[in-house]
């Protein structure tokens, strides 16, 4: 019997170029033109049934919505040299309630995550108690 953990993730996206909405109205969609080392290296981990958070980055700056990823291992299809890694997500729920930037940083348990040590990285890994503490703070 495999041991199989489920992990957890935030993905960011800006909202006037691919939104929480365009999502939703997809059904799902390919995660891709990543150019960041780390941020590769966190979607190369994923396996499908992850979880990951739905982040509105420069627009909103909050957690959204909740994807799961369907298809993972893919290359990145829109890097011509192949090293590029990507992941085709599908909308799981929207959050009751958005959790902003800000509330993320003012709550002591988050300090220590991703979002905010490494503010500029797109694909971040979740922690399974700060995933906990997020959804408390969005009414799940």
């Amino acid at each position: 019997m495999e041991n199989f953990a489920l992990r957890y993730w935030l993905m960011k996206s800006e909202p006037d170029v691919y939104g929480w909405d365009d999502l939703e109205r997809d059904g799902s969609g390919v995660w891709d033109g990543v150019r960041n080392h780390l941020a590769k290296n966190n979607l190369a981990a994923m396996e499908v049934g992850d979880q990951a958070f739905f982040y509105h980055s420069n627009i909103g700056r909050e957690i959204v919505g909740i994807v799961e990823i369907v298809e993972a291992g893919m290359t990145d299809p829109t890097d011509e040299t192949g090293k590029w890694a990507a992941v085709r997500v599908k909308p799981k729920t929207k959050l009751p309630n958005t959790v902003t930037l800000k509330e993320v940083k003012a709550e002591p348990r988050l300090a220590e995550m991703q979002l905010v040590k490494l503010s500029r990285l797109s694909v971040c890994e979740i922690k399974p108690d700060e995933w906990s503490v997020v959804l408390a703070m969005a009414g799940v």
